[in-house]
């Protein structure tokens, strides 16, 4: 068993996030989709999340979710006021969840210092396992981040940078539903970036060439498709239809709101029977490109000649 309240080396060495990859739109993205998970299951408790950072650290909300997935009874007070009483609640809490993953005591990314320290990089490892623990058809976007690692050494601190893998393939839902072997864009990512571009340009091209009509350009597959809004106006040049203004937000704010217009053109393509079934709306809202060309591949594919 792990024991959550060792201080290991490697947790307290300091992993930080470079502040540059803060605001980063896929981890954003992943902040977003966590929160909403817990909201969505702490309704009934009438428990609202608004920020990770914040509302995490003292065990409350934690609390609550060992109790709805599991029968784990702990002897612990539901509010804890003090910092004492919230670090004895954060070491049963932590303790139950290591025992529940079975996670060695190396694997560990998080502890009680660095949850109730509102550390963002430990907060998000641990959710991301109790999703996959507790909820594992829950898809999370592809997060990787770099991050600052400091250590205290006999000459005094060293740092160093490197890549911490937040959340990884498996855990989105192309590799949970459906097979995607038949789509050469899977084929396509795996050859040298030239031919890739050679593609993603023929694509612009396309997009371009059918857009004009409105008077839109695209030159940023990436960002440009991520709100949904010109995926959706380019669906209806395509298909010959008017997709209603209320239907959709023609100018987005939110992720939330990126998210309804992503899945709704996606409804909309899986309708005309062309197979975007195992794309995830996430990962177009957070500027995945496989994702982004896969979806324009396929109405490439089929309105090219027209």
């Amino acid at each position: 068993m792990a024991d959550c309240r060792d201080d290991r080396a490697k947790t307290e060495r300091g992993l930080i996030i470079q502040p540059t990859f803060l605001s980063d739109p896929k981890l954003n993205n992943l902040k977003e989709v966590l929160v909403d998970w817990i909201n969505s299951t702490l309704k009934v408790e009438h428990i609202v999340v608004r920020t990770l950072e914040e509302d995490l650290y003292d065990g409350l909300v934690l609390y609550h979710l060992l109790r709805r997935f599991t029968d784990i009874q702990l002897p612990v007070e539901e509010i804890a006021l003090t910092a004492e009483a919230q670090i004895r609640k954060l070491e049963a809490i932590l303790t139950a969840l290591n025992e529940v993953f079975e996670t060695n005591e190396e694997a560990v990314k998080w502890s009680v210092k660095l949850i109730h320290s509102r550390d963002l990089l430990a907060t998000l490892h641990l959710l991301v396992a109790m999703v996959r623990r507790f909820q594992p058809d829950l898809a999370l976007p592809v997060v990787s981040v770099e991050v600052i690692q400091r250590e205290v050494t006999k000459g005094g601190f060293k740092s160093d940078k490197q890549i911490e893998h937040i959340t990884s393939q498996s855990d989105s839902k192309d590799d949970r539903g459906g097979s995607n072997k038949d789509c050469p864009i899977d084929e396509l990512f795996k050859l040298d970036a030239h031919k890739i571009e050679t593609v993603k340009k023929a694509i612009i091209h396309f997009v371009n060439k059918n857009m004009a009509p409105l008077g839109l350009t695209v030159t940023d597959l990436e960002k440009q498709f991520s709100d949904g809004v010109i995926l959706l106006l380019l669906i209806g040049q395509l298909e010959g239809f008017f997709i209603p203004l209320y239907d959709f937000h023609l100018s987005p704010t939110s992720s939330a709101e990126m998210v309804h217009n992503v899945t709704l053109a996606l409804d909309l393509l899986i309708d005309r029977q062309i197979p975007v079934e195992s794309v995830n709306p996430q990962d177009i809202v957070s500027q995945d490109i496989p994702a982004t060309v896969k979806v324009l591949y396929y109405l490439f594919r089929r309105h090219k000649n027209k």
